[in-house]
Order: structure tokens, then C-alpha cells, then sequence
């Protein structure tokens, strides 16, 4: 059974900083996309970042120059690290993994298992 674990949310003041993480298990993840998705009441989860099997990185506008994915394939844990936050980045961020392997897209209907989410408060 896939399962994704997500720690490090929190409250954080505007500019500070947070760090994500998930753990997987279940699976091995290296050859499937890993990704972070957040949402906020009333709107669609949306994307974040993801990093794929090849280790290419993708960010959504809002994360760029900001925010960083990184994984370690050993450990099967991804992390999201969030710098200059904003009140705007308040939501309840989700861990992700592809729905299967060798492929990737940002859409949430293409990863398959998500973790269970943890809150980010940026304080203004």
C-alpha cells in the first residue's frame, strides 16, 4: 500500500521560511514524478513543483526563485523548501506521486497517491 507521509507546516512570518517534507513508502519511487500541490477553502488544488525520475525540476510561476523541490531517491522523501513567503502562500500543501512511471504532467489527475496534507500560515 502507496503511502505519503508530509511534516513541516506550520506558522511562519511574511519572508520567513519553511521546509517540507514526505516520506514515501510502499513503492519505489525513483521512477515516478514527485510533486507538491496546495489549496486553499473554495479553489482547486493547484501546483506547486515536482521533481521528476531524471531529476528535472518544474515550478509553478508562483514558486519560482522562491521555492525548491528536492528528493532523495534513497530515502524515498521529497522536501519543499519555501523562502520569502507571503500570506498569499497560506493553503494546505499536499505531497504527491505520479500515477505511473515515466510519465509527468502537472495535472493533478496524473499523480496518483497523495499524502495527507499539512497546514502553511504566513502571518503578514
Amino acid at each position: 500500500q502507496v503511502q505519503l507521509v508530509e511534516s513541516g507546516g506550520g506558522l511562519v512570518q511574511a519572508g520567513g521560511s519553511l521546509t517540507l517534507s514526505c516520506v514515501g513508502s510502499g513503492r519505489d519511487f525513483s521512477t515516478y514524478a514527485m510533486g507538491w500541490f496546495r489549496q486553499t477553502p473554495g479553489k482547486e488544488r493547484e501546483f506547486v513543483a515536482a521533481k521528476t525520475w531524471t531529476g528535472t525540476l518544474d515550478y509553478a510561476d508562483p514558486a519560482k526563485g522562491r521555492f525548491t523541490v528536492s528528493r532523495d531517491v534513497s530515502t524515498n522523501t521529497v522536501y519543499l523548501k519555501m523562502n520569502s513567503l507571503t500570506p498569499e502562500d497560506t493553503a494546505v500543501y499536499y505531497c504527491a506521486a505520479g500515477r505511473q512511471a515515466y510519465y509527468y504532467t502537472r495535472s493533478a489527475t496524473d499523480f496518483g497517491s497523495w499524502g495527507q496534507g499539512t497546514q502553511v500560515t504566513v502571518s503578514s
